[in-house]
């Protein structure tokens, strides 16, 4: 049996419990229905001696000089009216005046008759003429009091047996078919537990819920089972790490769990959705979700999720590499020819023209550097700043630094500063690009009071106010294309810097960041 699958295993089981239930239930009604014939049978014996007892004519009879004359016939009637089998009426000796074998009238009474005597009718089991029997014998009482005779009504065992029979074979019919139904009943549950386990053993169900318990809580990556209805039904530990998500989270609807709107659509919509790119407080996760179906019928989704942030991070300082290369690469482009131009102008003859006009381009490239280094004494950024104005000058784009800006080494995360500063200019060399020429976009960067400043204005078309939240979101681009992750990614640093992100309209879109300064640079 403990090879059996669970299915076969209850079935076995729930049918020796049927078994059991309706044997113990037909046996317990035998019993019963046994103590209430007999029961039956007394009252029965009981109400027809004292009918006899009680008439008058039996009472006038025996003045007769032949009482049995006229007690047989009347005793006989009785007794085949009532279903008795006998009514014996006696002398107070105990010697029959009827009794339903005419041989046996004029002989002593068998039972016991001293209760009657003393006026009281008295039930008793006993074996007489016609064998074991339930009898009560009373008195016949005269106006004084006197017991002039006694009256016995019987019922024999063999009449009481053949009554129990047919209650017993209505009770054994009953649990059969109770018997019948319980099996039937019983087998079809196991049908149906049989293809919910697939017919596997409960050996084999321990060992895949272990195995599940084990995958669950040793996966890195976050997995999710969202049902039809949009309810959590299991979280792994991955999953409730990379979304900060509760203990008690499982039952909740996805839309109570407090998620990024975008990543809580996802989650309700049910499609099927691969490797798409959500964010969260402080991370970058990449998502996808499969719907599970059985048949036509919607079981819910699986949603997978992976740590994307020190990907994207990588991703992030290799785009800026990649910037600054591309920029090296246009400054050598730019170099080569304006080498060409002063060999030419040399070999014209000309070297006077040939010195002021590579005194002046280098004037104005080391004037760029100064005014940089001058400004922003944090060397991570003032190296974004000129490897940016490279990349924008190069796309046709003016990037200057205002002349206030001011800042030095403020202590703050340099990976965060660039992820912020990088992200809006490079949404505001997009901006400015699709705006009226000429395209600029100004940066300035500065502490005021116990804040850092950063400020990224372009000459873009600017921003729709009612758009500004959305513009924080992922996906969200000006150029309609739903891949814009610069400005969530700056705003999710920002917040995660503890500071805040404002955005204004003035020729084109103000984006204006305040970073609290840690205590040390306050001080």
């Amino acid at each position: 049996m403990r090879r059996w699958s669970l299915a076969r295993q209850m079935l076995a089981l729930q049918i020796v419990v049927v078994v059991a239930t309706v044997a113990a239930g037909t046996v317990m009604g035998v019993l019963q229905t046994r103590e209430l014939v007999a029961e039956d049978a007394t009252a029965v014996t009981h109400a027809v001696a004292v009918s006899v007892a009680s008439a008058p004519s039996v009472l006038a009879a025996l003045e007769d000089p032949d009482p049995t004359a006229l007690l047989q016939p009347y005793a006989e009637k009785v007794r085949a009216e009532t279903g008795v089998n006998f009514i014996t009426i006696m002398t107070p000796a105990g010697i029959r005046y009827t009794h339903p074998t005419r041989e046996e009238i004029g002989k002593p009474y068998l039972g016991t008759i001293a209760p009657a005597l003393a006026g009281r009718p008295y039930s008793e089991t006993y074996t007489g003429t016609l064998g074991p029997s339930i009898r009560t014998i009373t008195p016949v009482q005269d106006a004084s009091g006197r017991v002039r005779a006694l009256v016995s009504a019987g019922i024999t065992v063999e009449n009481i047996g053949g009554r129990l029979r047919e209650q017993l074979e209505a009770g054994v019919l009953a649990g059969l078919l109770g018997l019948a139904a319980g099996t039937a009943g019983t087998y079809l549950a196991g049908r149906r537990l049989r293809r919910h386990t697939h017919d596997l053993g409960t050996h084999e169900l321990t060992r895949m819920y272990e195995y599940h318990e084990a995958i669950l809580h040793a996966v890195r990556e976050g997995l999710l089972l969202v049902d039809g209805r949009g309810v959590l039904t299991l979280c792994n530990d991955g999953a409730r790490e990379l979304l900060g998500l509760p203990e008690n989270a499982e039952g909740s609807f996805v839309e109570s769990l407090g998620l990024p709107p975008s990543l809580t659509e996802l989650l309700s919509s049910g499609g099927n959705r691969t490797d798409e790119i959500h964010l969260t407080g402080d991370r970058v996760l990449l998502v996808s979700v499969a719907a599970v179906r059985s048949g036509s019928r919607s079981l819910g989704t699986v949603v997978t999720l992976r740590d994307h942030t020190e990907l994207q991070d990588v991703t992030g300082q290799l785009d800026a590499e990649r910037g600054f290369a591309d920029a090296l690469r246009s400054a050598a482009h730019e170099s080569a020819n304006r080498l060409h131009t002063v060999i030419s102008l040399v070999e014209l003859g000309r070297p006077d023209e040939a010195v002021s006009f590579a005194t002046e381009e280098l004037r104005a490239a080391q004037e760029l550097t100064d005014r940089v280094v001058a400004a922003v004494r944090e060397p991570v950024l003032a190296a974004l700043l000129l490897g940016k104005s490279a990349q924008a000058a190069e796309r046709g784009v003016e990037l200057s630094i205002s002349p206030d800006s001011d800042l030095d080494d403020i202590g703050l995360d340099p990976h965060d500063l660039v992820a912020i500063l990088g992200n809006l200019i490079d949404n505001a060399v997009d901006a400015a690009m699709s705006g009226a020429p000429p395209a600029r976009v100004e940066v300035h960067v500065g502490t005021s009071g116990s804040a850092c400043e950063i400020r990224v204005a372009d000459s873009g078309p600017g921003l729709d106010p009612a758009r500004v939240e959305e513009a924080y979101q992922r996906g969200w681009t000006t150029k309609g294309d739903g891949r814009g992750l610069g400005l969530p990614l700056a705003a999710q640093a920002v917040r995660r810097l503890g500071g805040t992100i404002d955005v204004a309209a003035g020729q084109g879109a103000v984006f204006t960041v305040r970073l609290p300064l840690p205590e040390r640079t306050m001080s």
